[in-house]
């Protein structure tokens, strides 16, 4: 048994030696040794490429400005490992965490011992995610946020009252599929027989597919742009407003704190899902809980300014959707500003056009490796850029340190790339800024 946080964070971790294992066997052998805590749960399924975490955002602060205490299951974290099972926004706590590895062990080491091989980090995750919000702290209601694809993935192990699949774009293509068409296929896993489907998705061909699988299981769809719309979008100096049109109800001049347009979609996709759960499952959410719900968002390494004099961005730009987002918005914000790039991002994805895009972008960019299993070396991302201004270094603290002190006061500096980056990233920029 673990005596310590430290303990039992290694093993936990231990478990990525394991890599991805698709499937749900593991899941259920679990599930039923612990006595199904996936039954237990009113849980709300979000998948997609991008955006899946700050529409969980939104949407849990709704909740619980309505009242309601909300668990939330999020991956990867940023500021600290044991925000990937919160309730309320308040991740929960070290011993707890202990609590939580100590019943899950067990379990991981007799499933060893079968045919099926032991549970995946991911998997013991989900695990104790599932088994805290519904016997150790049970919620009202529990957001959870797929990890990966959605068909295989270990989230899908419950059975929610309302799926949300935020957008579908190219990421992971060497396990979900090339096109967009197959990685919706993927996506669509989470839609359940009669369960309402929230959908922000824009492609045509995944949304053909998205819309395919619903209509087989008989699922409801309320797709942004038909059903639901955010209209009037106006940038703010610390933040978006827009308006919000739906067959529900409708809001003027809603204000978010996270920065981008992209931002308004997620926002969007959260107050239509706070309306399907008033109108179809009873919650008590009025129009005051929606509008300072949104308002009281915080999501670290989403266009987070770090500092706003130098500005200093820090974004989890961690595939081509995210990249182009980011390079929109800084083009909307920045235009004709000096800006400044650091990217990091891990090998198996797909670079090449990320770099592109940021290469458009910046007046220099600088290339960086960082301390994790899959990540990218600086000279491969170096010699796949064509700027003509770049460089690249293997210290990227130092890197960091150096490009924070030759900014002058008008310069842009985006830290960017893998979200496994800004989470290291975010420790040492205060100290740098000082």
């Amino acid at each position: 048994m673990f005596q310590t946080y430290d303990e039992a964070l290694s093993w936990i971790h231990s478990r990525l030696r394991l890599g991805m294992k698709p499937g749900l066997k593991r899941m259920e052998w679990m599930m039923e040794k612990l006595d199904h805590p996936e039954r237990r749960i009113k849980a709300i399924h979000v998948g997609g490429t991008n955006g899946k975490g700050s529409t969980v955002s939104f949407l849990r602060s709704i909740l619980q400005e309505a009242g309601y205490k909300i668990g939330t299951f999020t991956s990867p974290y940023i500021e600290q490992f044991n925000e990937r099972i919160s309730i309320n926004g308040m991740p929960i706590g070290d011993d707890e965490l202990v609590q939580l590895a100590n019943v899950i062990k067990p379990l991981s080491d007799e499933l060893e011992e079968t045919g099926l091989g032991g549970p995946t980090e991911f998997e013991v995750i989900t695990a104790m995610a599932l088994y805290y919000f519904a016997f150790v702290e049970p919620v009202d209601a529990a957001i959870f946020e797929v990890g990966l694809g959605g068909r295989f993935d270990s989230t899908n192990i419950i059975h929610p009252i309302l799926s949300i699949i935020t957008n579908v774009g190219t990421d992971h293509t060497n396990i979900l599929g090339d096109s967009p068409a197959d990685i919706a296929f993927e996506k669509g896993g989470i839609i359940k027989n009669g369960v309402g489907l929230i959908k922000g998705i824009k492609n045509e061909d995944a949304k053909k597919v998205i819309v395919h699988i619903a209509k087989e299981r008989k699922a409801p769809v309320y797709a942004i742009g038909v059903e639901f719309e955010a209209e009037n979008h106006q940038s703010l100096p610390k933040g978006e407003s827009f308006s919000f049109r739906s067959l529900f109800h409708s809001f003027e001049g809603l204000e978010i704190s996270l920065l981008g347009k992209h931002q308004v979609d997620n926002a969007s996709l959260a107050v239509m899902a706070a309306l399907y759960l008033k109108n179809f499952y009873s919650f008590l959410i009025d129009p005051e809980h929606v509008r300072n719900g949104l308002k009281k968002v915080y999501w670290p390494g989403r266009f987070e300014m770090a500092s706003e004099s130098p500005i200093v961005i820090l974004d989890g730009a961690h595939n081509e959707d995210g990249v182009k987002s980011l390079v929109e918005e800084l083009e909307r914000r920045y235009k004709g500003k000096k800006i400044t790039v650091i990217f990091a991002a891990l090998k198996d994805k797909n670079y090449t056009n990320m770099i592109h895009d940021l290469d458009g972008i910046a007046d220099q960019i600088a290339f960086v490796s960082f301390d994790f299993p899959r990540a990218a070396a600086a000279k491969e991302l170096y010699e796949a850029s064509s700027s003509a201004n770049k460089s690249y270094s293997d210290n990227w603290k130092q890197e960091v340190e150096r490009k924070i002190k030759q900014l002058a006061e008008k310069d842009i500096l985006v830290i960017t790339g893998s979200l496994y980056f800004i989470s290291e990233v975010k420790q040492v920029v205060p100290e740098f800024l000082a």
